[in-house]
């Protein structure tokens, strides 16, 4: 017969001191069992590595995803753009619509419709990007060279609207079968009729002046000049400064004129150009 095992076993320890021994009654089926733990041991271990390794690379992961967006409420904030000044916008807003209801004075004395300046600031539905202060600023600017620009511009009409003779070659009016260019556009009136000058500057000539008759030449800025021909009475001087939409002169047949009209040139630098283009902003 086999004899039974023991359930204990003795477990000597040895000291490193004097060969001093120790003994230790350990379960047999613990010895038994060791390698068991070993490999429970190993397994959990691994196991614990791996999940560090996992927690590291997914919390590298979450920090860079971090910092890119970091970054992109960087750029973001940069374009926004900084809080409206009230004060200033409603400067600009007063300042562009008194600039309006000015250019609107100087575009209806010439005969010529205005701007609307209603809801120059908008109304609140619209975007502050639309109505940012910059914008204000621009068009304020803008409208401050335009005003400058269109008081001492010829624009408009300096009589009626009726047009009876345009700019360029035509058949002479008195020498028939004859061509000569016509520098100017010829307007319908009736003797007497106001002749008004179309732009801000100063009389050069105001008399008769060779087949013009009695006529009156102002000279703009921007060496600009308008002349006023066949008029029956001058109202104004040599020397004199006129402003836009002032009477200058009287509708008349005088000098080469075959009836009663307004014979008006604008000169650039003085060459004749066409009025016509300046008869309105379009």
């Amino acid at each position: 017969m086999r004899a039974p095992k023991s359930d204990f076993s003795t477990v000597l320890i040895v000291g490193s001191n004097k060969g001093e021994t120790k003994s230790l009654r350990v379960k047999t089926k613990h010895i038994n069992r060791l390698k068991h733990y070993a490999l429970s041991i190993g397994i959990t271990i691994f196991i614990l590595t791996c999940t560090i390794i996992f927690l590291s690379v997914k919390l590298n992961k979450i920090e860079k995803e971090r910092i890119a967006y970091n970054r992109e409420i960087s750029k973001l904030k940069k374009q926004i753009p900084p809080p409206i000044d009230s004060s200033k916008t409603k400067n600009y807003i007063q300042n562009i619509e008194n600039k309006l209801k000015k250019i609107n004075q100087y575009l209806i004395k010439r005969g010529i419709k205005g701007f609307k300046i209603d809801e120059v600031g908008g109304n609140n539905e619209e975007s502050t990007e639309l109505r940012s202060e910059e914008i204000y600023a621009l068009y304020n600017e803008r409208l401050e060279d335009f005003l400058l620009g269109v008081a001492f511009t010829p624009m408009g009409y300096p009589a009626s609207y009726a047009i009876n003779s345009a700019f360029g070659y035509r058949g002479d009016p008195i020498k028939r079968g004859r061509v000569e260019f016509h520098p100017g556009l010829d307007f319908k009136g009736r003797k007497g009729d106001p002749v008004k000058s179309t732009a801000d500057g100063r009389v050069v000539i105001a008399g008769w002046f060779q087949g013009y008759g009695k006529c009156v030449k102002i000279k703009h800025k921007n060496n600009l000049e308008t002349l006023y021909g066949h008029l029956s009475k001058i109202n104004v001087k040599v020397g004199q400064k006129v402003n836009t939409g002032q009477i200058v002169g009287r509708v008349g047949s005088t000098g080469y004129s075959t009836g009663n009209h307004l014979h008006y040139e604008v000169r650039k630098n003085g060459k004749p150009v066409n009025p016509k283009k300046f008869l309105s902003i379009n």
